[in-house]
């Protein structure tokens, strides 16, 4: 649990609340739970890569920090992701299990 609260206050920067006015902090900290929740999610989606157990920083930094191309048309988005990327099996496997 102790483990959970770090990654809340570091990976996902509940800890910030240094606006001045409640209602800001406190849509800050709101942003942080449902952050910690997607990242829940995104863990669960993938059991049985080795990410399966990683923490909200690492993967952001792995999955979602990437570069990719993005084509926009009216029927479709595109992403063309780097074929060499070290976890592009991972990120194939949660997008086609979170499309359920």
């Amino acid at each position: 649990m102790e483990n959970t609260i770090k990654e809340q206050q570091l990976d996902l920067f509940s800890d910030r609340t240094s606006a001045s006015r409640f209602d800001a902090n406190q849509l800050r900290l709101l942003f942080s739970a449902f952050a910690s929740i997607l990242f829940d999610v995104l863990r669960r989606t993938l059991v049985g890569t080795r990410l399966a157990r990683a923490t909200a920083g690492t993967l952001r930094l792995k999955l979602l920090k990437i570069g990719a191309r993005v084509t926009v048309s009216v029927r479709r988005v595109k992403v063309a992701m780097d074929s060499a990327h070290p976890y592009a099996a991972a990120f194939a496997r949660a997008h086609v299990r979170l499309r359920g």
